[in-house]
């Protein structure tokens, strides 16, 4: 069991060594199921602490890129076997400070093990290709070269998986790091970079930054040194990012918000669809950003759907997410919990009827956390705030279907584009909801969560900028391609005027 019982002060960590901010101040995080409970201490950062961990990446770039991949590959396996070590106290440390239950954590741990592992690997296969050139006695091929200095800027919702799937192939590509993780979070970050020092990471190659997102942030933005950012958060925050990085021709890559549906059809299997709307629409108290926030259901089995779906939503169990039993664990913050409350509101004040919780759970064992009950509306059109916002929290808003076509015009009808599924037994229109759903990754029989470490992450429209994450992908982004061409002839010969 992870000891909070007296919080620890952590540190920055910047040119390999781990030091106080030049504030010289801290701010508590709190863990969100026992809020008089303090997790710990941490550094409340300044822009000069920003420009102290650019310094300190750009110093160590021009050793870390020249290190043969292989080697870079070798450290980040130490990591993995480090992480491996520090399975159950790393998955704590998630669960004591952004609430998620232990299960979900552990098993966010473990992806960020499958991703770490992945990377490695790729310190061997950081291909380029060689081509016929259309001169004599010429070689031409392609090379793989790191941006530089990278920022990496992870949200609260996964501090140890998404931190993992930007750093790993980050640094498996050459680049030097400046990590800022949401300041909500930042025990879990701390952990990840202790396991890099402990693998042997250079100094300056991985640089950690505490504190607000503003300050520290827009730093990272606007230092010249800082060749590319990668940035997980809100539509609002990545989209001035992404305009900003532009304008000072900066690499940028933001994944963004959901706001994901479930089509589920006449000829759905029940016994599958609502489980997995359920865990989709409440798991990870619906904190994800591939969360099922809307159900579509088809109009021939929208009443056995409705029965079903209502209940196994009360038979979840909630609670503090070290309980092993609990199915739903307490919102991440105050701020959380005030935005879902706020939009329950808005829902009922729009006309949406409330068929499910929509309460704050204050009582017994729930006073002392950010509780709040699964939450689901029927009766939404499409219009509504609550049919169009990201929520992120346990809410679900279920819309009548007449066919497919008219489901996709639903599950379309939103300006964000990362996940969706479709329930069905019929090849055909599984294939036509393939073809035609406006989102970066579809589901068939399947949840609207999560990925795997090898294919790419990522969505249209409002969901997404730059080139996704994870796959092979995840490395295109934290790489240049240089094109080479070697004259290898005795003496002079004509050469193409095209360019």
């Amino acid at each position: 069991m992870t000891d909070i019982s007296s919080p620890k002060t952590h540190q920055n960590f910047i040119g390999g060594k781990w030091q106080d901010s030049v504030s010289g101040q801290t701010y508590p995080v709190a863990n969100p199921a026992h809020t008089s409970q303090v997790v710990g201490h941490f550094q409340s950062s300044l822009p000069q602490d920003a420009e102290n961990a650019v310094h300190a990446a750009h110093s160590a770039s021009k050793e870390w890129a020249n290190m043969p991949a292989p080697q870079r590959g070798a450290i980040l396996y130490k990591a993995l076997d480090i992480m491996e070590r520090r399975a159950q106290e790393m998955a704590e440390s998630i669960t004591i400070e952004e609430g998620k239950p232990i299960a979900d954590a552990m098993g966010e741990v473990k992806r960020a093990m499958n991703i770490i592992e992945y990377a490695a690997g790729e310190g061997r296969r950081l291909f380029g290709y060689t081509t016929p050139s259309e001169l004599p006695d010429t070689i031409a091929y392609t090379m793989k070269r790191p941006i530089g200095v990278v920022a990496l800027i992870t949200p609260w919702n996964f501090p140890l998986a998404i931190p993992a799937w930007k750093l790993a192939p980050c640094l498996i590509s050459g680049n030097t790091v400046i990590y800022k993780p949401a300041s909500a979070t930042p025990l879990s970050a701390v952990k990840l970079v202790e396991i890099f020092e402990e693998a042997g990471l250079p100094a300056g190659v991985l640089n950690l930054v505490t504190g607000p997102g503003g300050s520290v942030g827009n730093t990272l933005i606007e230092d010249p040194r800082v060749g590319g950012i990668s940035f997980t958060g809100s539509t609002e925050i990545g989209t001035a990012i992404t305009a900003r990085a532009s304008e000072l021709l900066k690499k940028v890559q933001c994944e963004m918000g959901g706001k994901n549906a479930a089509i589920i059809l006449n000829d759905a299997d029940l016994d599958k669809a609502v489980p997995g709307v359920v865990g989709g629409a409440f798991g990870s108290t619906g904190q994800r950003c591939t969360a099922t926030s809307r159900a579509i259901v088809e109009e021939g089995i929208y009443d056995d759907f409705m029965s079903s779906l209502v209940e196994q939503t009360a038979a979840l169990t909630i609670g503090d997410g070290m309980n092993e039993s609990k199915d739903l664990a307490p919102l991440s913050s105050k701020n959380q919990l005030d935005t879902v409350l706020e939009y329950i509101g808005i829902g009922t004040e729009e006309g949406a009827r409330l068929t499910f919780g929509g309460h704050q759970l204050q009582d017994g064992e729930f006073a002392d956390g950010y509780y709040v009950e699964p939450t689901i509306f029927e009766d939404v059109k499409t219009d509504m705030r609550i049919a169009q916002e990201e929520i992120f929290g346990p809410v679900l808003s279920v819309f009548r279907a007449s066919d497919l076509e008219d489901a996709i015009r639903i599950n379309n009808a939103v300006e964000f584009g990362l996940s969706s599924s479709v329930y069905t037994r019929d090849l055909v229109q599984a294939h036509e909801y393939i073809n035609t759903a406006h989102t970066g990754m579809v589901h068939v029989n399947a949840p609207t969560l999560g990925g795997e470490v090898h294919l790419p992450f990522g969505g249209l429209g409002a969901s997404g900028t730059g080139q996704r994450e994870q796959g092979t992908e995840g490395f295109e982004f934290f790489s240049e391609t240089v094109t080479v061409y070697i004259d290898h002839s005795a003496g002079a010969k004509e050469r193409s005027r095209f360019i």
